[in-house]
């Protein structure tokens, strides 16, 4: 199986559903856990699929399986709440505290802010609540993004990911195939054994550049 940003993602029947967005990597193992698939016309956030759900995968379109319930009721790859921080006055512990709006607010000082020495502050901590982001993907994964950069041993650019291979049957990645340049791009195919680290835009190798410049060039 192959998979790249930007392919389409089908129903089993042939229904589109959206686009490859990154693809979900365990950071240790290599598998591959999840797919990313882009917002779009059915439905308004990022969605994550498991790869057990994909019956196959070519250069630019993946199908889903027979099985698969609706692509809306998969989550969304990111989750937004608020927390509590502790800090900052509190709402008034009321029967309609639960319906204000999650909002802060400081009050308005005798003179205009832009006027106030510097460090001054209300006197206010801050809110009560901050806003965080999570996302939906198991601890020990990576959700990597095509382009991203990948890096030799010593630290010098050799490339940025233009797809990732998996075995389909163990669902793990393979090979990364990698290119270089503009106009005229030179690609090469790195099997994932030569993987050091990964984070979502960067890919570390454990060989150098001269390893890599090395590789007979990719030829599909």
């Amino acid at each position: 199986m192959e998979f790249r940003e930007k392919a389409e993602v089908l129903t089993n029947d042939g229904k589109k559903i959206g686009r490859i967005d990154r693809v979900v990597m365990d950071v240790k193992s290599k598998e591959l856990t999840h797919l990313v698939i882009k917002k779009g016309v059915l439905f308004t956030k990022d969605k994550v699929i498991p790869i057990e759900h994909v019956e196959s995968a070519a250069e630019d379109r993946v199908v889903l399986k027979k099985k698969v319930k609706a692509p809306g009721d998969f989550p969304d790859f990111e989750e937004t709440h608020y927390v509590e921080t502790g800090e900052g006055k509190p709402y008034p512990q009321d029967e309609n505290f639960s319906k204000r709006p999650l909002a802060w607010y400081f009050p308005l000082p005798a003179e205009a802010w832009w006027r106030m020495p510097v460090g001054y502050h209300s006197g206010h901590t801050g809110p009560p609540y901050v806003r965080r982001t999570e996302l939906n993907i198991p601890d020990g994964t990576v959700p990597l993004e095509e382009g991203a950069k990948v890096v030799g041993s010593e630290g010098d650019h050799v490339g940025n990911v233009e797809r990732v291979y998996a075995d389909e049957e163990e669902q793990r990645a393979t090979h990364l195939l990698i290119s270089k340049g503009t106009i005229s791009k030179v690609r090469k195919l790195i099997p994932t054994m030569w993987v050091d680290h990964v984070l979502d835009d960067e890919v570390w190798l454990s060989v150098d550049k001269n390893f890599v410049e090395d590789l007979p060039e990719y030829s599909p």
